[in-house]
Formats: structure tokens, sequence, C-alpha cells
């Protein structure tokens, strides 16, 4: 029996085409448990693997997304039974393993998670890699020592995904957020989330020859890298970490050693695809305790398969705002 998939296949002269087509069951990679797709999203890796010349996939054709939640059809593994309702992030699925933009996927029991209690699969998807490596960023923020009252919080790329779950759980939380951004219009939107203050992103974007500016910010969760991460170090309080999830600014990093050297400046790098099963449990256990559900619905837009291409472009761009969530069968 077939079903919808967002299928990207590559033609003659190297060039790739993303369009919904129909599949079947037998086309689906091997695994351990086959789950009917309820919702996905669309996070920045998904658009690399839907646009021209297909990003980080590396065969084709190749179903994309990242992310999904729906609920068990079928298991060979004794943690999951048909109607359980389950969560997968990362691990490659939607690079190189088929993903989340079908009715149905089939993946390896290690991948998933069961969906936290207080989060339907919607929400699930509201919340995506982008939500989970904010909720990993406010962790290790908090395991280096970051407590409410401490001073602000920075939040840059403060208006896309990864940025608005951090601005909403941090102010959740009772943390002072400050908001970067560059794009004034979204000045409402993250004040909703939580944000107590908003820096233009031209404030804080170039490098500066002092190594070390006043001692500003508490902690941060950086989505940019590059010269604004730079940036952000010599503005650190004492002891302070900042949080790197992201490069939407670069992938260099024209900073000394300095803020290191002379305030205890930490870098956490932070990873969403690789994580440990417990951490992942952690995680999405804290995401439905502490992550605001009103504040989550106001991020959301809406979308179906169809949609998928031209968002895989937006993304890229930095158009996207907030969080897509993908119902893959309307």
């Amino acid at each position: 029996m077939s079903f919808n998939a967002l299928q990207v296949i590559r033609d003659d002269e190297g060039k790739t085409h993303a369009n919904v087509t129909q599949i079947t069951e037998d086309q689906l990679p091997a695994g351990d448990v086959t789950v009917a797709v309820e919702y996905s999203t669309v996070n920045y890796k998904d658009g690399l693997c839907i646009g021209p010349g297909g990003g980080l996939v590396r065969t084709y054709p190749h179903v994309p997304g990242i992310d999904f939640a729906g609920t068990v059809e079928a298991s060979d593994d004794a943690r999951y039974k048909p109607g359980d309702k389950v969560v997968l992030t990362g691990w490659r699925v939607g690079e190189a393993h088929w993903g989340g933009y079908a009715q149905k996927a089939r993946v390896k029991a290690d991948w998933l998670v069961p969906l936290p209690e207080g989060l339907d699969t919607r929400q699930a998807m509201a919340v995506g890699t982008a939500g989970f490596t904010a909720m990993l960023a406010v962790m290790a923020l908090e395991d280096h020592g970051l407590k409410p009252g401490k001073g602000p919080v920075l939040v840059t790329g403060a208006a896309g995904g990864v940025g608005s779950v951090a601005v909403a759980l941090l102010a959740a939380l009772g943390h002072e957020v400050a908001a970067v951004t560059g794009r004034p219009e979204t000045e409402g939107y993250l004040r909703g989330l939580g944000a107590s203050q908003i820096v233009p992103r031209a404030e804080i974007a170039e490098t500066v020859k002092r190594p070390l500016e006043s001692e500003t910010w508490a902690g941060c969760v950086d989505a940019v890298g590059g010269a604004m991460l730079a940036r952000v170090l010599g503005q650190m309080q004492y002891g302070a970490s900042v949080a790197a999830v992201g490069l939407a600014g670069g992938a260099g990093l024209p900073a000394t050693v300095v803020p290191f050297l002379l305030r205890g400046v930490n870098l956490l790098g932070i990873d969403s695809v690789m994580q440990p099963y417990d951490n992942r449990l952690r995680a999405w256990e804290r995401i439905a305790r502490d992550l605001p559900l009103d504040k989550l619905e106001a991020m959301v837009h809406p979308a179906t398969l169809a949609d998928l291409p031209q968002l895989g472009a937006d993304i890229l761009k930095g158009q996207v705002q907030g969080r897509v969530v993908v119902d893959v069968n309307a």
C-alpha cells in the first residue's frame, strides 16, 4: 500500500529535485521499528538536504526530515510496541538515513525516545531538534553554574528555531533574557516569548580590537558563531559560559584566548545529533516540565509536505521565524 513522501532525486546533470510522491513500505530502509509519522518540522539541515545539490545527502532517491513524531506500527524491539508514541531527533536520520518527510518511517529502536508525558506529537515537533538543542544548551549552562539573578542571559539568532525556544525556556526559568536579532520586526514576537531586552545584531556583530569589554552577560546561547561569538566571549561575566549551538554567522572564530585565561569564561559545544539516550530523556523531560506550551504555540507555523521545497529554501536564507510544524498527513 502506497503513502505520501517528499522525495529528493538527482537527475543526470547532477541537479536535485524535491517533490511529493507515492512510495511503498518495502522501499523503506532497514530498521527495528516502523512508525506512522504524524508530524515533522523544518531545520537548517533539512533545508540543506532539500535544496540544490542535496547538501548532506549521499545517496538518491532520498526522503529528508531529521525529526519526526508518531505512533509505532510494528516493532522487532522489546522496548517499543504498536501504539507507543515516539519521537526521533538526530542520528543523521534525514541525512544518511531516510527521515520524517513521509507518512511512514523505519528506523533503529536505539534512535527513538518515548514521547514524554505532557506533550503530544504536534508539540514535540514544535520543539524538534531546534528546541531539543536549546534545552541541551540551557542544561549545560546550568551545569556550569548559571542561576537566575546572576544577570542577563544573551541569546543570539533569537528569532530562529533554537533561539526562540531558548528565549522562552530561559524566561520561564526566571532569567532576564537579552535577545539578539537582525530583524527589527521580530521585537514584539521576542518580547512575547519573554525577552526583556532586544539587542540589534549590528551592535554586537563586529569584532573589536580589545579582547575584553565590560562584563555584561551571565550566560549565552549562541546560534551564530563567527565574529559575533568572538565578540560575546569578551563580554561575559567572570566564570560565565557560552553554549555554542550553531554557525549561522560562519564557522570561523576570530577570537583570542584572553577571555578564557583572564575571566575563566567557558565555551561549551552543544551537539544534538549523537547525544546519549539518558541525556536525551533528561532533556525531553525538562522540555515537558519547563517550556511554557502557550509560548511554544506562539512560535508555530503549520505546513504540509507540499510546502517543504519552499520552506527549505527560506530557512537557508534566514527567513523562517520560530518553529514550523509539518503535518505529513494533511
